[in-house]
């Protein structure tokens, strides 16, 4: 007995050392496949791409961190109309434009009463997308509790008297409540306010729905504006630094901003490896003019004297008509860009640009959340993955571990690019080139590029910030002839499978509706989930809808759970019999294994009848898992509402308590098998304990020393699976929960056979070979002698 106990620990620990292998080996940096039925071939030199490990931002090299916490710059007291100086190699004084001042502008709205989709804010620092926030309170920010009263991009004013909120997004509380850009903030309620920093921090001290009195200085006359803050909304593109998101932007505290524009090559001058941009572009660390601006289009310009060329960038935001705002599958996540680079000089030029891609997609749910890899079952996708499809091609994933790699060489070249995408767990950013022809190629190169700093830790390079780059096609530009014009779709938004399907290629059946992948179990995921909605239509709670699946499910599987319980019952109608075959062929294997199947062969007995249930309900459990996993409507979902934190999205546990302070960091941190996470989740451990208890309940007593010994590894092997469960998502667990409920009432109310005292049961006697002397089989003989 000692000695298989010792062997069952061990067993235990090589699982365990087995797990973290086999993780290590299929979370390793693979080798990317080269080419495939597309027209696509590796590049051998990645053009502006540093060595893995040092490679620059897009734009700029970014400072050490602060020594504290927050990360944050010393104070600015800068004037606000003063450029910040540029990163990269500036021209001469004669070759470029005036300096322009910072400016910031907004299009859309955060209200979702308006007739737009999010509320988009831009820097006229490289005409760039700095934040993109969904409007719809469906998508609200999971992680960040605290109350929301708008991005107002807010700088310190001279003199420490406050923060100067240099924008204000149409539809956030801060507009609700009167404030306009320039405004000097001074204090938060009774709460004062010197600079930028302690607006944020005394902002995070706050709750949604909490009123707060505002002091505010405007044209240098004191005012008080009443907001009532909000939920924060969800950013699908936000600044980072570090791996972390940012809401004081400062220079060089941030990652490269989205979608930045500037010249690639111009006559026989390319940027070089080591260099985010030509000398005397700086493009993407300089102000650009803004031409034009309304609510829902705006036009940035930049000249550059030094060639004679002319570039300019217009964002439109999508506009919802009225009769569309409750459609929720309306294609209106999305902005147009166009991008247009003209000759205004006297000589002719070979030009290309470069255009890099979306960043700062959403990492929530970082220590519980898996996405689903496209390229293989089991290869590991990072929380922000690069989805791309050329014309004739398949579709194509690189995670951030392939981009790190060092056998990583690029992208692809020369090909007709569909589309290409950055591509998050519930929500996606991806560009659709506008062309006259689907095998038009405008790209001479596509890459995915890591834009932040890697994570130091291994295990969090899922966490790496990713995006593309993309690098045109030279074109020869006559002076005053026609200039280098593309147009893009961007969309950025939810992954609804109904949505993505309204997002097509020009002149292709090819859609977004490719980002939902289900993997290999997308056959049973797919019709489960339009059982759970169907449900959810009827109740309004996805909670209440998963229970109604369970009992759908175990109702269809009434049959076969009926048959096992009445076979667990008749295995423990045949204990004493077993017992005695044990003990008469107690040295002899063989016979006894002969006598044990004629016994369950005159009894009609299977014992592998039982797995039947747990094999049919396997797939429906993956299906479940993976429905969680990709599902964006399940994203938010509560148990019970909103307003309670605990159990509050059913893709994820349940969090009911935040032990950090207790627990050890490598528990809390959440990676690696022994990393549960900050927070106590009760789901998983009520999941196991009925798990036991059903074991307990309805698990006949062991027959002989072996069998007493399985029971007790199989009691060690729960508490091994609650380790491996403890952060699946809660609507899983409620699965689990209401299947075991609905089993233990089964096998509670379901009728007991009467088993005649020294007899195996009501069946015909046992042959003397499988009788271990049959003192029952010979006396029920006997008794039935009698009765003739």
């Amino acid at each position: 007995m000692d000695r298989r106990f010792t062997l069952f620990a061990i067993l235990v620990a090589a699982i365990f050392v087995a797990n973290q292998i086999i993780y290590s080996f299929f979370f390793a940096p693979p080798p990317v496949v080269e080419g495939d039925a597309k027209k696509v071939a590796l590049a051998k030199e990645a053009p502006g791409k540093a060595e893995p490990g040092k490679e620059k931002p897009k734009n700029s090299e970014p400072a050490k961190a602060a020594p504290d916490d927050k990360r944050e710059e010393p104070r600015i007291a800068a004037a606000p109309d003063k450029p910040a100086a540029n990163a990269v190699g500036a021209a001469p004084p004669a070759d470029t434009e005036p300096a322009i001042a910072p400016q910031w502008i907004t299009l859309g709205s955060a209200d979702p009463q308006d007739p737009y989709r999010m509320l988009v804010t831009l820097t006229n620092r490289g005409a760039a997308v700095e934040r993109l926030e969904l409007s719809s309170p469906r998508y609200r920010e999971l992680e960040d509790r605290s109350g929301y009263l708008g991005h107002v991009a807010p700088d310190d004013a001279p003199g420490g008297r406050g923060a100067v909120a240099r924008v204000v997004g149409a539809g956030t509380p801060a507009a609700l409540a009167g404030m306009r850009a320039g405004d000097v903030i001074s204090a938060v309620g009774d709460k004062k306010v010197a600079s930028a920093l302690e607006l944020i921090q005394v902002l995070r001290e706050t709750e949604p729905r909490q009123e707060v009195t505002l002091a505010i200085a405007r044209d240098g006359a004191p005012l008080a504006l009443t907001a009532t803050l909000g939920r924060r909304p969800l950013e699908v593109i936000r600044p980072e630094f570090e791996n972390k998101s940012v809401d004081l932007v400062r220079p060089n505290k941030h990652d490269p901003f989205s979608f930045l524009f500037t010249i690639l090559q111009i006559d026989d001058q390319t940027i070089a490896a080591d260099a985010a941009e030509l000398a005397g572009a700086t493009m993407f660390s300089s102000e650009w003019e803004t031409v034009s601006a309304q609510q829902d289009a705006v036009t940035f310009r930049k000249r550059l004297p030094k060639w004679g060329l002319e570039v300019e960038k217009s964002y439109q935001l999508e506009k919802v008509p009225a009769d569309q705002l409750a459609n929720p599958d309306f294609p209106a996540y999305h902005l147009w860009l166009d991008v247009k680079v003209t000759n205004v000089g006297g000589q002719a030029h070979q030009v290309a640009y470069r255009l890099e891609g979306p960043s700062g997609l959403p990492t929530e749910g970082a220590w519980f959340a898996n996405k689903v890899s496209q390229g293989s079952m089991f290869s590991a996708a990072g929380l922000r993955d690069i989805i791309t499809r050329f014309e004739g091609g398949a579709t194509t994933q690189v995670t951030p571990a392939e981009i790190v790699a060092p056998e990583f060489k690029g992208g692809w070249v020369d090909s007709p690019l569909n589309y290409i995408a950055v591509d998050a767990q519930y929500f996606a950013s991806a560009l659709i080139p506008q062309k006259p022809k689907p095998t038009d190629v405008l790209f001479a190169k596509v890459e995915p590029i890591r834009v932040g700093e890697i994570p130091p830790e291994a295990g969090n390079l899922k966490l790496l910030d990713v995006s593309f780059r993309l690098d045109s096609t030279t074109t020869e530009l006559a002076p005053g002839g026609d200039p280098l014009a593309h147009r893009f779709q961007i969309f950025a938004g939810p992954k609804r499978p109904g949505l993505l399907e309204h997002y097509a290629v020009p002149g292709t059946n090819v859609t977004l509706g490719e980002l939902v992948y289900y993997g290999w179990f997308g056959i049973v995921a797919r019709p489960m989930l339009a059982v759970l909605h169907t449900f959810h239509y009827v109740v309004g709670n996805y909670g209440i809808a998963i229970i109604m699946l369970t009992v759908l499910v175990r109702g269809c599987m009434f049959p076969l759970s009926r048959k096992q319980a009445l076979g667990a019952q008749k295995m423990q109608e045949l204990q004493p019999e077993l017992k005695r075959i044990n003990e008469k062929f107690k040295n002899e294997a063989e016979k006894k294994t002969k006598a044990t199947q004629d016994l369950f062969r005159l009894h009609k007995y299977n014992p592998v009848g039982g797995c039947l249930l747990a094999f049919v309900q396997l797939p429906i459990f993956v299906g479940l898992y993976r429905s969680l996993m990709v599902d964006v409507e399940l994203r938010q979902a509560p148990l019970f509402s909103e307003n309670i934190r605990w159990a509050s999205n059913l893709a994820a546990p349940d969090m009911l308590w935040n032990w950090v302070h207790l627990m050890p960091e490598f528990i809390t941190q959440g990676t690696g098998f022994f990393a549960l996470g900050p927070y106590l989740n009760v789901f998983p451990l009520l999941t196991i304990g009925l798990f036991i208890w059903q074991q307990k309940m309805f698990m006949p007593p062991p027959a002989d020393e072996q069998a007493a010994m399985q029971q007790k590894m199989m009691q060690y092997m729960m508490i091994f699976m609650g380790i491996m469960f403890y952060k699946v998502a809660s609507g899983l667990c409620l699965y689990f929960i209401a299947s075991s409920i609905w089993g233990i009432a089964e096998r509670k109310l379901l009728p007991k056979a009467a088993v005649k005292p020294g007899s195996a049961g009501p069946a015909s006697p046992v042959p003397a070979t499988t009788s271990s002397g049959s003192n029952g089989s010979a006396s029920s003989k006997k008794r039935q002698r009698g009765r003739k």
